[in-house]
Order: C-alpha cells, then sequence, then structure tokens
C-alpha cells in the first residue's frame, strides 16, 4: 500500500469520519456538533456570551447567529442557563444537568479518541499534531487576510 499524500481532502476525511462517530454518539443525548462545543467552552465555568460565540465562529467558520442558536438550544433543553447579573453580556453557566451531559460527551470524546488514536505511537502522533496546527493557523491566516 503507497503511502498517502497529506492533502485538504486526506484531512478533510479524517475530521468528518470521526466527526460522524462523535455525532452518532451524543445523537442519543440530543446534541448537536455546535452544543457539544459550547458544552466543552462551558465545562470550567460560567463564561460572557460573546467569548463563547467568539470561540464556536473561530472554530467551525459560522456566523453568529448561528451560535445564538446553539447556546438558545442549550437554554431551552436546561442545559445552562443566564447569569443576568451582567446584561450587556450576559454569562452563560451549565445547569447540573449541563454538567452531567459534558460528562457524558467527555467520556464518548475519549472512548472515540482510545479507539482511533490509542496504537499511533507518541512521535507520529505529535508530528502530525504539530503538522495540522501549523495548516489550521496558515488556513485561518488566510481566512482572515481574505475578509479584512
Amino acid at each position: 500500500m503507497s503511502t498517502p499524500t497529506l492533502t485538504g481532502q486526506v484531512i478533510g476525511q479524517a475530521h468528518y469520519a470521526t466527526r460522524a462517530l462523535l455525532e452518532r454518539a451524543v445523537a442519543p443525548l440530543g446534541l448537536t456538533f455546535g452544543q457539544v462545543l459550547a458544552l466543552n467552552v462551558l465545562a470550567d465555568g460560567a463564561v460572557e456570551r460573546t467569548r463563547i460565540a467568539h470561540r464556536i465562529t473561530s472554530t467551525l467558520k459560522i456566523d453568529k447567529s448561528a451560535v445564538h442558536e446553539v447556546i438558545a438550544g442549550l437554554l431551552d433543553a436546561g442545559l445552562a442557563r443566564l447569569d443576568e447579573s451582567d446584561a450587556e453580556d450576559p454569562r452563560v453557566r451549565l445547569t447540573d444537568t449541563g454538567h452531567a451531559t459534558q460528562r457524558r460527551v467527555s467520556a464518548a470524546v475519549a472512548d472515540i479518541t482510545a479507539r482511533l488514536y490509542g496504537d499511533i505511537p507518541a512521535d507520529e502522533a505529535s508530528t502530525v499534531a504539530r503538522v495540522l496546527t501549523l495548516v489550521t493557523q496558515r488556513a485561518n491566516a488566510d481566512l482572515a487576510a481574505t475578509s479584512a
């Protein structure tokens, strides 16, 4: 078998296959991929709504209105609540149910990660991580340059 060439297609196929596994794992929880990301952002405590929007828009490359729908979905499902103490930029925090759900998501991610990456030698995994981080930085720089 020949060694594949590193291309966007190869990276994309790995991303979409992994994402499909995650989406299948969280489907019984009624979560979207965006909501999974938001739960992870909120796992360590309350976060300003604008900061959540920035994190998710920069990760998923979606607009802020889509992120506000993600947050609204978490609020409607009782997984998060608003801290109205700062009405200008309210903080969003997980409810007890949200924390329990986020722990289930983390367990699913850990299981998928162990199955997919567990037997890859550490030096190879480190190299891939460095390369993909560099590709992501370059793509983000190109996106920033072309949107300005």
